[in-house]
Parts: C-alpha cells; structure tokens; sequence
C-alpha cells in the first residue's frame, strides 16, 4: 500500500519536496526539522537534514524516559494493592473490622477521638495517619540515637589505641653456612653447667622473646636447663629464607644448636602453630633430639589421613574468620598480605583474638585481658613484626595447611621393614643381625587444654591415635593460654615431668695431677733454703 509520502525517492532516505499544507499541518519545530524545514533557513538550507543527536544526549532521554516508566509502575502496584486489600471485602478489612468492633479496638478509637484535635496543628493538605505514623517513627528515631550516643559517650568511652613500638636491636645473633643471621635468645643456666638444653621455635606472630611465657629464672637454674628461643627466618632479627620449608626449618634448628655449643642432645618444645617446626625436627633430625613436649600442638587440618569425624570436630570450633583465611592461604595467599596489613602491620595495637580470628573460652578471654599478658603480648608482636615485612607471615600461614613434606605416621616408632629378594633374606640370615626401628625413639609429651577452642583437643586425639606412643596429658577447664602463660605451678609440673626430680646445674669440678703439686712444693721449699743460707753467711 502507498501513500502520499511513499516513493523511490521518498524510500531512499532523501527529503521529499516541500508542499504547501505542510505549514498547516506542522505542529511543532522537531515535525517541520523532521521533513528538512527549519524555520528561519531559507534557501538551499532549508532543505538540508537536521544533524543526529549525540550519544550523551540519548543516554539522557533513556534516563529519563525510564524514571518516568518506573513511577508509573510503581503508582500502578500502589492502586492494585488498595484494589485488592482496601475494599470491604478483603481480609484485611475484615480482621481489621473484627478488631475495631472488640474491647480494645473500641479503646483505641475512643482514644483517637479524644487526640483528634492534635491533627489541627497539621497543614491542611496532610493525611493524619500518614502524617503521625512519620512523626512517630522519626521521634523513635531519634531518640534511640539519643540514647546510643550517650551510651557511648557516657559509660564506654572509646579506648586510646596504642601505637607500635620498634625498639633497637638487641638480639645475639649467629651466622649461618649460606650467609643467613639467625636471632636467637638465651636464659637459664651456662652451657658448660646445663644439664638438660631446650631449643623453643615460636608460634605464629610471635617471637624469640615468647620462649616459655613467664618462666622464672630460678626454676631454670633449680633443674639446670638451659633454654634457647630464636626467630625464625624473618621474624624478630632473623633474616628471612628464600626457599623455607619445614625441612630447612629443622636443619636452621640443627646448626644453631652446634652453634651455641650444644653437642649432646636437646629437647625440643612446639607451642600451638611452632609445633609444626618441632614436628619438623622429630621428622629430620630425630638423632639430636632427647624428647618433644608439645603444647596445644598444631597439625594441618586438612591433612588426608584425618577422618571426617576428626575433621568435622576440628573445623567446627573456629569461627568463619578463620575458616576464611586457611581457605585463602590455602588457595590464594597472595590475598592474605591484604588482612595482615589492616591488622597487625597497620601500627596500631589490636586484640589477638581479633587480629587471628581465634574463638576463646571464657578463661582464655581474662588471661588476655590481664595487664601482664597484655605487656608481655604487646612487646612480643613488635618484635615479631619490626621488619615490617608481610611475606614471612604469609609463608608462616602456607605451611601449617600445605603439605608438610612427610606425614604424623613416619615419626611412629616401627620395625624396620626388610627388602624384598632373596639375597635380602640371605644377608639378613648369614650377618644374624638384630631388628631395626624406625620412627622417633624418645619420648613426646603433650598437654592439651580441654576448654581451647584455637587448637581443638580433637587435634590431640587425632595425633594420639596416629602416634599412640604419645603420652597425653588433657587438662581440664585449661584454655589456649591459661597453662602455658605465668602459671609458676604449671611450669613445675612440666620440668617435673619432663627432666624428674630437679638435681641444680652440673657439678664443674677441676682435677689436679698431685704428683705435680708436690714437685712444685719441694722446688718451691729448696729455693728457700738455698736464697736463706747466704743471708746467715753474710750475718
């Protein structure tokens, strides 16, 4: 069908002519710029198109136009829900008819009756109820910011946050083969008179200042123990590692002990996350070590010979927090300097609790909030982060949930097994040699607080039943921190433990050849007699 504005001319896009009921017709400039007149352009102009309009300005109508379409639609749902539920026959209309029409209802329009004279201090063109309704609401409002803000002001006032300290170096520090310093810290009694020598590795955000928190020097000299805690590689003084894994942990352990001069064995002590450097020394150097004491001791949690029972327990005790982040340093630690550096890097002092995720019982909760905790924690954390470098914290996270390098069960204590073939079996007749073991031979104790919730004492059970050679100790209503922390009592029952009735420092005694003594002593009195005989000649 064709019409009068139909045509191949008209088709191709070009302007059709002019006619004269146009400017009848014509409403408005945009109809007329629309068929190429343009008021005021006379001419050759007058035929030429108006220019498009620009992308801004069609972003603008679009706007536009969808604001207006979303009114409308909301005014449309605004009249089908006074359609549906405001006329007589509704529910609502009928419960609420049922209520106005009880006891109470008939109360409240009473009451309404007697407060309508309130409604003439409105403006004429307000609904009461709509007005009131956000009178009320607003004065709620406003009074419940009232009230927080006197609270706030009032009974808990906001706390001064405490800024990091760096203090100056300090440390002894020893020089490794490939050029490393080691930071390391020592108490307790001489190397020539220990009789028993503790190397502690710390946990993490911490330092070689931690060692046995509170641990009295006159313990130490009453069992003679002498008691090394250094940093590991780039925490305190320590520089860092460029390749540190568990093993290389163990060998740092090994040459600071020949380094300082422990030449018969050690023991070692793993606290929460450092226990993994002790696991790591039972693995590699299981000839140096007399015994282990653990504390709280940590494990992967998602170490594959846990059962689901074993891991669901574990898991369920830590907050999402912290579930968060051993999922991130898992998978992408790279994200985790992001946390480290709002917290604990920010310089500013925070809460343990809060900066490590950690769910505590309710003794752990007063012991961080005692003054010398806080003091000793504080001074603690700025010596572990005085660097202020967050790779090796992040290196620190990775390992307690990557793979360690070696299993629990290669440190149980098992025969050795024999090779296959029959010159094996030959061998093993002919030299008649006796059964070898394999695993760690000396002791390992670990104490476990029944109420940490940081380290689930289903972590223990789970290392009791892959290293049933553990000698457990389960301490009731004992936390995290509780047993380890300044408890005189606790650490005396540990060295009790661990070393027996405490014997003082080993003994120095000198021995002197006596047959060389009395050599000397009879030169000594010949020249006496010989220097005094002149001395009567000359008289």
């Amino acid at each position: 069908m064709s019409g009068p504005d139909s045509g191949p001319e008209f088709s191709a896009g070009r302007p059709r002519p002019w006619r004269p009921d146009d400017l009848l017709n014509a409403n408005s400039n945009t109809e007329r710029a629309a068929y190429g007149v343009v008021p005021g352009v006379v001419g050759a102009n007058a035929s030429e198109p108006v220019p498009p309009e620009t992308v801004g300005g069609l972003v603008r109508e679009f706007s536009k136009a969808a604001a207006e379409m979303a009114v409308e639609f909301g005014k449309g749902c605004r009249d089908i829900v006074r359609q549906s539920l405001g006329n007589r026959d509704s529910v609502l209309v009928r419960s609420f008819g049922k209520v106005r029409d009880s006891y109470l209802g008939k109360i409240v329009t009473r009451l309404r009756g007697k407060l309508r004279f309130i409604n003439e201090y409105l403006p004429e063109d307000k609904e009461p109820l709509h007005a009131w309704s956000v009178i009320v609401f607003v004065s709620f409002l406003a009074l419940a910011a009232l009230y927080v803000n006197s609270e706030s002001t009032v009974s808990t006032p906001t706390p001064e946050i405490k800024k990091i300290y760096i203090h100056p170096p300090s440390a002894a520090r020893i020089m490794l083969p490939d050029g490393r310093y080691i930071a390391y810290k020592e108490q307790g009694v001489p190397a020539d008179r220990a009789r028993f020598s503790i190397i502690a590795p710390h946990s993490f955000l911490s330092s070689r200042l931690a060692g046995i928190p509170g641990l009295k020097a006159s313990l130490l000299e009453e069992f003679g123990v002498r008691l090394l805690s250094y940093d590991i590689p780039g925490f305190g003084e320590s520089d860092p590692h460029p390749n540190r894994n568990l093993e290389s942990s163990a060998m740092d352990m090994l040459l600071l002990a020949d380094a300082v001069g422990i030449n018969d064995k050690f023991w070692v002590v793993g606290y929460s996350s450092g226990s993994m450097h002790a696991w790591a020394a039972l693995r590699y150097i299981p000839d140096r070590l007399a015994g282990a004491a653990m504390f709280a001791p940590m494990v992967n949690p998602y170490d594959s010979i846990m059962t689901r029972e074993e891991r669901r327990r574990t898991w369920e005790k830590w907050a999402r927090s912290r579930k968060f982040l051993y999922f991130l340093a898992r998978r992408f630690p790279r994200f985790l300097s992001y946390f480290y550096h709002r917290s604990f890097l920010s310089g500013k002092h925070g809460q343990i609790d809060k900066w490590l995720s950690l769910s505590l019982g309710r003794r752990d909760k007063a012991l961080i909030e005692d003054p010398i905790y806080e003091e000793f924690w504080q001074r603690d954390l700025e010596e572990s982060i005085r660097q202020g470098n967050v790779k090796p914290f992040v290196e620190e996270a990775v390992l307690q949930v990557s793979n360690w390098g070696f299993s629990l069960a290669d440190l149980k204590l098992q025969k050795k097994q024999q090779g296959k073939g029959v010159l094996n079996w030959l061998k093993s007749l002919l030299s008649a040699a006796q059964e070898e073991y394999i695993g760690f031979l000396g002791p390992i104790h670990i104490w476990q607080g029944m109420d940490d919730k940081v380290v689930p004492p289903s972590m223990t059970d789970f290392v009791h039943r892959i290293l049933p050679g553990v000698a457990v100790h389960k301490l009731p209503y004992e936390g995290h921190f509780t047993y380890i922390y300044f408890c005189d009592e606790c650490h005396r029952q540990i060295f009790t433990t661990l070393f027996g009735t405490p014997q003082g420092p080993l003994d120095i005694t000198i021995e002197v050849d006596q047959s060389t003594l009395e050599g000397n002593t009879e030169e000594q009195k010949e020249v006496a007699l010989g220097d005094s005989v002149p001395a009567q000649a000359e008289t």
